[in-house]
């Protein structure tokens, strides 16, 4: 909503810009005009403001980057600096030069006034993110500008690859006729990244002498943009919210090392590549590690031990690296000086100074520092600091994992299915939390179908739960629910809506955890669990003890053994909640001593929860103390071996049953024959080349359209 106030704020000021030479419009008003010019379908005007918008954040990155190089070399301003005879003339003198330096370059090279081009966050984080190219795509489109549209749809989706919408977009350009290979080019592409790419191939393949040529080529590249990068960190004071203003000096401090911690930043900037979540680890030091090895392969020792001793500035107690200069040394000679480059020695320096500052400021004045770079010397951490600077490099490289776990994830593939907690949340790995997997009526149709189950006799009779003599359970396999749908016990649609679900589930789940390696059925269970009223006094058990599904748990001895009984197989399990009216009966996770709850899951309609099925998620269910709790349980397997054979059976009961009422039209699992159960159906793309929906404002009107190429709804 923020985003949509902003765009039309800015949007009223860029009809009135003025466009004199020379001056540069802000492309904050450029962008609001052209998302204003895109909802009016006005794509040529669109397109041109767009692209100027693109063209003004260039230019303006551009301008900020040269004056602030240009400042620390050239004259200044004010005359000839202040005596040093009183400090606060020597330490100010120099700031105000700067800053009157900036500011006389910057309005040269921009036309105005600097503060003209401040946007809010909002529309920043939009340029960051390359929600331009988003509507340029459509607007090209619809020019019929076919090459600009997909490279500006392929540059939007290099950085946001988990864009569902845009992933179905550029398949649907891939098919197209007239659309060439190299259509596919990003507008954005950083040159470090696909020099360093190149450079492991060919390092991978043995090719030294290419690999040494674009590694060299990388590095020279990612310290050009680390510079740019630092550059751009000397903004404005990010705001704090603290009503009590700091002082002139606190103020000073304050913004000097906002900036200092923005420069450390840049280095995970620089390795970061665009789509990607996490940075490449020690992506400066690795360029040399390489080198080394490439430059030794080639013939060249004295490049190798040049970049073995940049190394070795990074990790001056490296071993292995140690060992290989000793051999650099004897080869070329003992009397002959091999030193680490200059340009490394420098950054090193510097690094260190920034960091002494920083560290002093946290240490003194508070605030905190997640220090970007592994190799930081120990000594140089305040002793008082070093206990958390342990803590937070064991939490980065969690973190660094489940960022790695996230980033193999493909697109979730239903529209509405939303991430309510992931294993960062859940203190735990490969657990995850989803909402909206079904509908209110969906839940209670197939809580429907576990009644008419339960009144048609033997096949669902309740029993003693086997887990506690406190609760009465009931259980429907899919195989069984067919077989009473073609019996007449039960609705033939619920039956059907219980495959349907079942089948969603498994979909959701082997995106996010299992792209491109397919998982099966293991088991489905449809259980309800019920309170039975007369014996919940004193009540001191568990619905469900813990346990872990693919292994025998051994809490004293804190093993699991995956072996028989256990069901070895199981990689990963899920449970699909039906209801919330009944109180107990929350999913819990543990350590493996099975007493240390880590995590904790509350039963609701539509809920889906998901987890890997091994020794990293011991889980139990907390006793059902009043009402019946009804959910979906599920398990999956990679091996197609082990695959519910009890569901092919019954998909083909339901095929049967589609064809007995004519349904020979060839529809497809899973599906839906009622417009209450639309939300199980998987999201189908158009067919066709030329879709003539295609960028349709969503919501124009009252019909139903087809998928359509558009921005975010945000706006």
């Amino acid at each position: 909503m923020a985003s949509v106030l902003c765009v039309c704020l800015l949007a009223a000021a860029a009809g009135a810009a003025a466009t004199s030479p020379g001056r540069l419009v802000p492309y904050d008003l450029l962008y609001a005009d052209g998302v204003r010019a895109y909802f009016a379908r006005d794509w040529g005007r669109a397109a041109e403001l767009l692209q100027r918008a693109l063209h003004s954040y260039a230019g303006l990155r551009a301008a900020r980057r040269a004056c602030r190089a240009a400042c620390r070399r050239e004259a200044t301003f004010l005359g000839e600096p202040p005596g040093a005879g009183h400090w606060e003339a020597a330490l100010f003198g120099p700031v105000l030069q700067r800053a009157d330096c900036l500011q006389h370059c910057l309005g040269q090279r921009l036309g105005a006034a600097p503060s003209a081009h401040r946007a809010s966050h909002a529309i920043r984080r939009d340029f960051e993110q390359r929600e331009p190219y988003n509507y340029l795509q459509v607007a090209f489109f619809q020019l019929k500008k076919l090459d600009q549209a997909v490279s500006a749809a392929h540059t939007f989706f290099v950085a946001n690859p988990q864009h569902l919408q845009m992933r179905e977009d550029m398949e649907k350009y891939r098919r197209m006729s007239g659309v060439r290979t190299d259509n596919f080019r990003d507008l954005e592409a950083t040159p470090h990244w696909e020099a360093y790419e190149s450079g492991v191939q060919h390092y991978d393949a043995d090719e030294y002498l290419q690999a040494v040529a674009r590694l060299e080529e990388s590095l020279t590249a990612a310290l050009s943009a680390l510079e740019e990068c630092r550059a751009l960190c000397e903004g404005p004071l990010e705001e704090d919210e603290e009503e009590m203003q700091p002082g002139l000096y606190e103020a000073i401090a304050a913004h000097y090392i906002q900036v200092l911690k923005c420069r450390q930043q840049c280095v995970l900037e620089i390795a970061t590549k665009p789509g990607r979540i996490s940075a490449t680890e020690d992506f400066i030091p690795s360029h040399f590690d390489l080198l080394q090895f490439a430059y030794d392969q080639v013939g060249n020792q004295a490049l190798a031990a040049e970049c073995a001793a940049s190394y070795l500035l990074f990790y001056p107690m490296d071993e292995p690296m140690l060992e290989k200069m000793k051999q650099y040394h004897t080869e070329l000679g003992e009397d002959t000086a091999v030193t680490a480059r200059e340009n490394i020695q420098h950054y090193i320096q510097r690094s260190l100074m920034e960091k002494k500052l920083i560290y002093y400021a946290v240490e003194h004045l508070g605030g905190t520092f997640n220090d970007p770079d592994l190799w930081t010397p120990v000594e140089l951490i305040p002793e008082n600091l070093k206990e958390k600077h342990r803590e937070d490099q064991e939490k980065q490289k969690q973190e660094t994992l489940d960022v790695e776990e996230v980033e193999k994830r493909g697109p979730l593939p239903f529209e509405g299915v939303a991430v309510v907690m992931d294993s960062q949340q859940m203190n735990g790995t490969q657990r995850v939390v989803f909402d909206r997997v079904l509908t209110e009526s969906e839940c209670k149709d197939l809580l429907r179908l576990t009644k008419a189950a339960g009144e048609a006799g033997d096949s669902y009779r309740a029993r003693r739960s086997p887990h506690t003599p406190h609760e009465r359970y009931e259980g429907l396999t899919i195989l069984k629910a067919m077989q009473l749908a073609q019996d007449g016990d039960v609705d033939w649609r619920d039956a059907k809506l219980f495959l349907q679900a079942s089948e969603k589930s498994r979909k959701i789940i082997e995106a996010y955890f299992s792209p491109g390696k397919k998982l099966h059925f293991s088991f489905t269970h449809l259980v309800c669990r019920t309170a039975i009223d007369e014996k919940q006094e004193g009540r001191m058990d568990l619905s469900h003890p813990v346990h872990v599904d693919n292994c025998l748990l051994d809490p004293e001895g804190q093993e699991c053994w995956r072996e028989p009984p256990a069901y070895v197989y199981r990689d990963y399990s899920g449970i699909l909640y039906l209801n919330d009216d009944f109180q107990g009966g929350g999913l819990f996770f543990t350590e493996m001593d099975t007493v240390t709850v880590t995590a904790e899951v509350r039963p609701k309609c539509g809920r889906l929860v998901a987890f890997s099925s091994g020794k990293e998620n011991p889980h139990g269910v907390w006793a059902v103390s009043q009402g019946r709790r009804c959910a979906v349980a599920l398990w999956y397997t990679h091996s197609q071996e082990h695959a519910e054979q009890e569901r092919v059976k019954a998909e083909e009961l339901m095929k049967q049953r589609d064809l007995e009422q004519g349904r020979s039209d060839g529809e497809k699992y899973p599906g839906t024959d009622r417009s209450s159960r639309s939300s199980s159906q998987s999201p189908v793309p158009n067919s066709g080349a030329r879709p003539t929906s295609w960028g349709r404002k969503p919501g124009s009107d009252g019909t139903q359209h087809p998928k359509q190429l558009r921005a975010r709804d945000e706006f």
